[in-house]
């Protein structure tokens, strides 16, 4: 019985500190990711260089993640590979900043390589991660839980992406100084994360019963299965997306002359959104199954660029960004739940490292692209980018309509419709499904967690207990402590009337 009081603890502290760790994280994201392009503004960068600014960090980002799963092999710990990775990212902000100080011919080629580096130190731990969180947290409660924690994220990288924002509007005649507190932040956030990720406790590491094993493996034959296609999606999704994505900041502070606190402003409109409907989708998706979700927020992707064309006044602008948060929030929550679902543990590694290296080539060669037609496409309502919008869309339907059909879950769900994913009355356990928890107090038991810990002990402790043992005292107290829980539908085998 110690022993599952200890790993209950240890179980929910590690909710806990992987929430405060992601937290951290978020918080030097929100100082950070939506202001690097502006930085190489400051420092007078080209539409092009703005591009490679994007794609070259990705593709060494890509190239990098196919070492990841070695590396976690060799170290046979997957902290190993994480803290050092993490430790390391957190001080090349200051080589990125020391760039503005860099001879003016040198500014942009030194950024682009410095932030390439970070880029990677950032990533570089990301398959052990996922690895080890999908052996944390259990699949059932995945969608609650990552979206949960994605919602917590989210509020803290918007929060600090007013702050980043403001700091920058302030020190507009002397911008360098914001930029210095914004990277030196970063640092310091990024610290926090550390201290959290060495506070929790790895779970033993599966390791794989063919040792020589090799991700490219993987590629072969990556079209036949039903995990390689959904790969394959993602990687077409981000590719498309990002012929337009980097040069959203460059058409509002370029083109339409916003300035850094309207951009700012309409940025984080989008991460607001995300925050407000992560956990919509995320129980949704544990009901219904990530495969569900994914079709709808797959076809409202492509809609999102083409938006763009219908104005260009503040307010529409915000409602766009809306509508992004919504799309985006459930897309990428079920993209990564549905990766660890359907990857074997002894092998998730290897394949969290070839998402992230196809995603992350993806994402290079998408800039690419884009910075090529930036310069070439004709104008649309007066504006180039505006065409280049319209190409990601057109580019981004025919991705998901093409695959989308391909790809089946992985899980036994029930089948639901679309307006009854949407807006229908679904429940799970009895429970209301769709009731958003609260962001203060007992975070973790809005989730059920602490309660399915309990319930976990409790079915441990009286699996396979005779009649006589269930109405000993100590066990009735207990059952019926699990009754005004709201337990005890746990404990019932379902009858042949209860499965639908």
């Amino acid at each position: 019985m110690a022993t599952t009081n200890s790993e209950s603890k240890q179980f929910n502290k590690n909710l806990k500190y992987s929430i405060v760790d992601g937290s951290a994280h978020a918080a030097m994201l929100g100082l950070t990711q939506d202001y690097i392009v502006p930085f190489a503004l400051a420092l007078k960068a080209t539409t092009a260089q703005v591009g490679l600014l994007t794609s070259v960090p990705n593709l060494a980002m890509a190239l990098s993640q196919l070492a990841a799963p070695l590396l976690t092999e060799i170290a046979g710990n997957r902290k190993k590979i994480i803290l050092p990775a993490v430790m390391l990212h957190a001080f090349m902000w200051m080589p990125v900043l020391l760039t503005a100080f860099v001879p003016p011919g040198l500014r942009i080629a030194c950024l682009i390589a410095n932030y390439t580096f970070t880029v990677v130190l950032g990533a570089l731990g990301n398959p052990a991660w996922g690895s080890m969180m999908a052996d944390i947290v259990p699949q059932r409660i995945r969608g609650r839980y990552f979206g949960f924690r994605a919602r917590i994220c989210n509020l803290a990288t918007l929060v600090f992406s007013f702050i980043a924002g403001g700091t920058l509007q302030f020190f507009t005649a002397n911008i360098m100084t914001g930029f210095t507190l914004l990277f030196g932040g970063a640092t310091l956030f990024r610290l926090i994360s550390w201290r959290f990720l060495s506070k929790m406790h790895e779970p033993p590491m599966i390791i794989q019963d063919s040792p020589n094993y090799h991700p490219f493996t993987l590629l072969k034959n990556i079209g036949a299965t039903n995990l390689g296609r959904f790969i394959i999606l993602i990687a077409l999704i981000n590719l498309t997306t990002n012929i337009a994505s980097p040069f959203f900041a460059v058409y509002m502070l370029r083109d339409l002359k916003f300035s850094y606190g309207t951009y700012v402003i309409i940025t984080a409109a989008a991460t607001l959104s995300n925050l407000i409907f992560l956990t919509f989708w995320g129980r949704r998706a544990d009901r219904a199954g990530n495969i569900a979700v994914l079709r709808i927020t797959a076809m409202l992707v492509p809609v999102i660029p083409l938006m763009w064309l219908g104005g260009s006044h503040f307010y529409y602008l915000i409602f766009v960004q809306i509508v992004s948060g919504f799309a985006w929030s459930g897309f990428n929550l079920v993209s990564t739940n549905f990766l660890y679902g359907a990857t074997p543990p002894e092998k998730r590694t290897q394949y969290i490292a070839i998402f992230n290296a196809l995603n992350g080539g993806a994402i290079c060669f998408g800039a690419i692209i884009g910075g090529f037609l930036a310069s070439h496409l004709p104008a649309i309502l007066g504006y180039r980018m505006l065409t280049l919008f319209t190409v990601s869309g057109v580019l981004r339907f025919f991705a998901a309509a093409i695959l989308l059909p391909r790809i089946n879950e992985v899980r036994t769900v029930p089948l639901t419709s679309t307006p009854e994913l949407l807006i229908g009355q679904l429940t799970t356990a009895g429970k209301r499904a769709w009731k958003v928890p609260r962001m203060v107090r007992y975070p973790l038991s809005t989730l059920g967690i602490d309660r399915m810990s309990s319930t976990i002990n409790l079915r441990k402790e009286l699996r396979g207990a005779p009649g006589n043992e269930l109405r000993r005292p100590e066990n009735v107290t207990k059952i019926e402590k699990a009754k005004s829980k709201g337990l005890l539908m746990i404990q019932k085998t379902p009858s042949s009337t209860d499965k639908h």
